[in-house]
């Protein structure tokens, strides 16, 4: 039976530098190898681009300020997103991440459930982390960690 529902996820990142600099070329240079390796994984639905045509990344989505980018995707399941992020190539890019960006004290990804074939906006991903900070993980918004079961098909909010 195909699943009703699907596991979106949204993460900010504040960069050390403008992307155009060369603290940020070896990022820069991974986009779109990383893009590409996402959007061929098992259960992937879709990702954040560009308002621009022909935009390939979200990289000019800021939706918190000029420093701070963020990444959005949707998953067949949360099981399959964890798989890209920790088990494919997208890893060695991971454990690079401090060479980018700052640390982020606070919760910096949030996972919720949408029903398939919904593509949600920067601005609920915004909503949904903003939600995950303030209350902790509830079935809105939660983590890798402290995952909620897919919601049946009437408790969609």
């Amino acid at each position: 039976m195909p699943s009703t529902h699907h596991i979106a996820q949204f993460n900010v990142a504040r960069m050390l530098a403008p992307l155009d600099t060369p603290t940020m070329a070896g990022f820069v240079a991974g986009l779109d190898p990383m893009n590409d390796l996402a959007d061929h994984a098992p259960g992937f639905v879709w990702r954040l681009k560009g308002e621009d045509e022909g935009a390939t990344d979200a990289t000019d989505i800021r939706p918190y300020d000029a420093d701070t980018i963020v990444t959005m995707s949707v998953w067949e399941t949360p099981d399959q997103l964890w798989e890209f992020v920790y088990r494919s190539g997208h890893l060695e890019y991971l454990r690079r991440r401090q060479d980018w960006f700052e640390h982020i004290a606070e919760i910096s990804q949030v996972l919720w459930w949408v029903p398939a074939g919904t593509i949600p906006t920067s601005a609920d991903g915004r909503i949904r982390l903003d939600h995950l900070r303030e209350h902790g993980p509830t079935p809105y918004a939660f983590t890798f960690r402290n995952r909620f079961p897919q919601p049946e098909p009437a408790e969609i909010a």
